[in-house]
């Protein structure tokens, strides 16, 4: 046993590393690359990603889980192998889903899909910038065309959503996920109708007078230095859409963007994707390979949306760093007080885009987005109706209309990668973000109080302690019984946000 599991760990040693080539090149289309190497690149990839699948897919790997005992067809989240400690066994199990997914598919699926997503991502950038679907949509298409071709063959309980939403929430279903959102949903809606009929205006004018850029990066590496971001093992660029991968276990990339008339926009997207970047730099040594990654995407969006919103936007976190931001734009918010400052940030209000979006009606867009893909694969809505479907939820749901396609449909870069499925994850990290939060305060006692001097270490310790150092040993349902003695909760995030907004509003 001990010679096979060591065998599976040569072999995912190399896949490992495959997938950070994929990943580094990823990262250089989103950043450098030139324009004029995009089909070198999609070519690169497809090659790269059909080498992975060869490796996890060869008959050694499946003639090792056999004598290992493993059985497939009833593999679940509770896998346990007799005489394994904890750590081999969860890298069986994790192995073994990975295995059983990625034989379902043909090799040439695999690489043709690398190459369309590939294509697809640059094309979406093409058309974001002149806000024109029509140079996206045949692109989507085929991604979208694929994507169900990969759902099929994976399999599925109910619905095509199962088998793509188990790439980024292993062993959840759409009706758990739909159970979930029930429960939170329309309290949401509610608590918005109460924020806008209760007619207090928050004066926030100040965010959107000229930031310079290269001031706000300079501020925001402060910022991420504070939080404990390593620069030695990481570094922040720019990107047309905030994102982070890891290119090595000490090579995390972090990205943002910059607006110089909306202050939020790039100080927060950092302070966000060091949350991620904090998670990624944070995995226990033990784990490099398969289990050295985020458990799901719900548990690593909670990490990145803790940070933004439960520190980030917290009174404590400016009573630190208020002064050091005045220093830095003297003349920009010399007029303006802490307590405005604080009320500036945090005003609720229905707006177009997601990702600067307030974390109450944020939850809003990932409802429309959910709503929408899940149409778009069970064939109800053509890519063709997106942007009038798109504009219609928008009017319904926020009561605001984009007035063009880059503010609207085409402000996602996730749909060009085929991440469908992923969308749900980002208010499961909310909600998880909010349990984890409250039974960090109630295991350190002042904990608003250290924030609020600028000790984010304390903050950064717990997660490093609970979260960050398991890596994928526990699945996402586990770590939570772990770390809070409960099961997800949407309670947790409603008091959270009816505490902080009662004061505010």
């Amino acid at each position: 046993m001990k010679e096979a599991i060591e065998r599976l760990r040569e072999i995912d040693r190399e896949i490992y590393r495959l997938s950070e080539i994929s990943a580094a090149l990823g990262w250089d289309q989103e950043t450098y690359m030139p324009p004029g190497a995009l089909n070198d690149r999609a070519e690169q990839q497809s090659i790269v990603e059909g080498m992975i699948h060869e490796r996890i897919t060869s008959a050694e790997v499946g003639n090792i889980l056999e004598k290992l005992g493993v059985d497939l067809e009833n593999l679940s989240a509770d896998l346990v192998i007799d005489g394994l400690e904890e750590i081999d066994n969860a890298f069986v199990r994790e192995i073994a889903r990975f295995y059983k997914r990625e034989t379902k598919l043909p090799k040439k699926l695999v690489e043709e899909y690398a190459r369309e997503a590939s294509i697809s991502q640059s094309r979406w950038v093409e058309a974001r910038k002149a806000s024109d679907f029509s140079i996206f949509k045949p692109h989507l298409e085929k991604v979208l065309s694929l994507k169900c071709e990969i759902a099929d063959l994976i399999g599925y309980e109910k619905e095509r959503y199962d088998a793509l939403l188990d790439s980024y929430e292993p062993w959840m279903k759409t009706e758990e996920l739909l159970s979930v959102f029930e429960r939170f949903e329309g309290r949401i809606k509610e608590f918005v109708k109460r924020i806008v009929a209760s007619g207090k205006k928050v004066n926030n004018d100040f965010l959107y007078r000229s930031f310079d850029r290269k001031k706000q990066e300079e501020f925001g590496r402060f910022i991420l230095g504070e939080m404990g971001f390593d620069f030695e093992r990481g570094r922040l660029d720019v990107s047309a859409h905030p994102f982070t991968t890891s290119l090595g276990f000490a090579d995390v990339r972090l990205t943002t963007r910059y607006n110089e008339k909306d202050f939020k926009s790039g100080l927060f997207g950092i302070i966000h994707e060091g949350g991620h970047g904090l998670y990624e730099q944070g995995f226990s040594e033990k784990l490099i390979g398969i289990l050295a990654d985020g458990t799901s995407m719900g548990i690593h969006e909670s990490q990145s949306r803790m940070w933004e919103n439960l520190v980030g936007r917290s009174l404590p976190f400016w009573k630190a760093y208020f002064p050091k931001l005045k220093e830095t734009f003297p003349g920009e918010l010399s007029d303006v007080s802490l307590e405005d400052f604080y009320r500036g940030i945090n005003e609720i209000t229905p707006s177009l885009i997601r990702v600067e979006a307030d974390e109450v009606t944020y939850n809003l867009h990932i409802i429309i987005r959910f709503k929408l893909e899940r149409e778009l694969l069970n064939g109800k809505l053509k890519v063709q109706d997106l942007p009038e479907a798109w504009n219609s939820e928008y009017s319904g749901l926020l009561g605001i209309k984009p007035p063009n396609d880059a503010d609207g449909v085409l402000q996602d870069i996730h749909w060009s990668h085929g991440y469908f499925g992923y969308f749900p994850t980002y208010s499961l990290g909310n909600l998880y973000s909010a349990q984890f939060f409250a039974k960090m305060k109630s295991e350190i006692p002042g904990l608003e109080d250290e924030i609020g001097k600028g000790n984010l270490q304390v903050v950064l310790s717990w997660l490093r302690e609970k979260i960050h150092r398991h890596g994928r040993v526990y699945p996402a349902t586990k770590l939570c019984m772990e770390v809070t003695g409960e099961t997800l909760d949407p309670d947790y995030f409603m008091k959270y946000l009816e505490g902080k907004y009662q004061d505010i509003y």
